[in-house]
């Protein structure tokens, strides 16, 4: 598979032209608190390890980027929430931004929400996915960087912990259903299983 980077948009009005909907043409957003590995897991599930940019540093992420793939679907990857150490209006500019993407867009069809299998859910990823089911976005849970967990004590734990986060998250309103996927851009592990999910989309 073949991909390419389309724009980097800081506002809405660079947003790239919508195409009339179709599973060939639909957007996947990739949401989820800064350096939490959305673009390695984009790079992964594109093939492409230079596609979007990866960086250590919180808040690497600042416009929505768009990726287009040879097969036809959009990747899209939002600014990062939560630890990103930068001026609160810019913050709120970020959530703008992604808010006016997230309401506005017809092309997008799924959302991924991505979680560091180490740290599980926070405030603010369950906040976000009770703001996507109320405003009726599908949407799909995936863990990353499964592979910094060394012993089956700490992927035991990591598992208890993401859907004990899901049942604490219906005290915000979010479900606690849905089924959390785990994944490894490192090692490749769960990128099919992504895929398989993705080739699900049901065109809204």
């Amino acid at each position: 598979m073949s991909a390419r980077f389309i724009i980097s948009a800081a506002k809405p009005e660079q947003f790239p032209p919508e195409e009339q909907a179709s599973q060939r043409q639909a957007e996947i957003a990739f949401l989820g608190r800064s350096n939490v590995g959305k673009s390695s897991l984009i790079n992964a599930l594109a093939g492409s390890e230079g596609l979007a940019y990866t960086s250590s540093r919180p808040g690497c992420t600042q416009s929505v980027n768009f990726f287009q793939l040879d097969d036809g679907f959009r990747f899209v990857d939002l600014p990062g929430y939560g630890f990103a150490k930068v001026p609160k209006h810019i913050t709120r500019e970020w959530k703008e931004l992604i808010e006016s993407y997230l309401l506005g867009r017809g092309s997008l069809q799924l959302a991924i929400l991505v979680l560091d299998a180490r740290r599980g859910w926070m405030e603010k990823d369950l906040e976000l996915k009770q703001w996507l089911e109320v405003h009726g976005r599908p949407h799909l849970v995936v863990a990353t960087k499964i592979d910094k967990l060394k012993t089956h004590k700490e992927r035991h734990e990591s598992r208890k912990n993401l859907r004990e986060g899901l049942n604490q998250g219906e005290l915000l309103g979010a479900s606690a259903s849905g089924e959390i996927l785990e994944c490894s851009a490192a090692t490749g592990r769960g990128v099919r299983e992504i895929w398989q999910a993705i080739s699900k989309i049901k065109i809204r």
